[in-house]
């Protein structure tokens, strides 16, 4: 059984750290911005709950929030540009000292594409590193649904993404930093998770983790030690 201690120095040595984006390098959960701007926020924020907590699968969650929205690509571009996602404070700077340390950041979301592009263009993560959900819309821009064959679209689907960097990289650590079930479910096959509560605290997140933050700047201080 690993410490807090081997948890700390596994993240010091990282090849690559995986950051959920939803509530943890973003402060709201994409999804429910989404559905409040296209005035379903209640009903689909209950579900997001749910989905979290564990208490369905993610993709009958996904599938029904979605079905709920049913959010047109305009409406999509349209809330990129009216409420851009806003970054956790202190993500740039671990982002930007990870890279300086040649440690490979990724982001793994059970969100939109479209959106987590947006994130990771402002933390210079290339575009290839990102894994998340795509919506799909038909030729005139109305919902069509999303792209059910991407390992995000399931529960245990930030696993499978980590262990397939493992085998595309040749990566031995891998550390996973989230808010969520979903994050938590992503070690093994990661070395180690980081549970992160600064924008919201999941009890059962927090009393699974090894470590667990409410700031990045915990994991900054943490990096200094090097």
């Amino acid at each position: 059984m690993a410490t807090l201690s081997q948890t700390k120095e596994l993240f010091r040595r990282a090849e690559a750290v995986c950051f959920d984006v939803d509530s943890t390098v973003i402060k709201e959960e994409g999804i429910d911005e989404l559905a409040k701007f296209c005035g379903v926020g209640d009903a689909v924020t209950e579900m997001t709950r749910k989905a979290m907590g564990g208490s369905m699968t993610f993709k009958t969650a996904l599938t029904e929030r979605l079905s709920i929205i049913r959010c047109s690509r305009e409406q999509v571009n349209k809330l990129i540009t009216d409420h851009p996602p806003q970054l956790t404070p202190g993500i740039r700077e671990l982002v930007e000292r990870l890279h300086e340390r040649n440690i490979k950041v990724f982001l793994i979301s059970g969100g939109f594409r479209c959106i987590v592009e947006h994130v990771a263009a402002q933390l210079n993560i290339p575009l290839h590193h990102v894994y998340a959900n795509r919506l799909k819309f038909y030729f005139n821009g109305e919902y069509a649904g999303f792209d059910e064959t991407q390992p995000t679209a399931e529960s245990g689907g930030k696993g499978k993404v980590i262990s397939m960097l493992k085998e595309q990289y040749g990566f031995k650590t891998v550390v996973m930093i989230g808010d969520g079930a979903t994050d938590l479910e992503a070690c093994p096959p990661a070395s180690a998770f980081i549970g992160f509560g600064g924008n919201v605290v999941r009890q059962q997140v927090k009393e699974r983790s090894l470590w667990y933050v409410t700031s990045f700047g915990e994991l900054l201080k943490e990096l200094e030690k090097i």
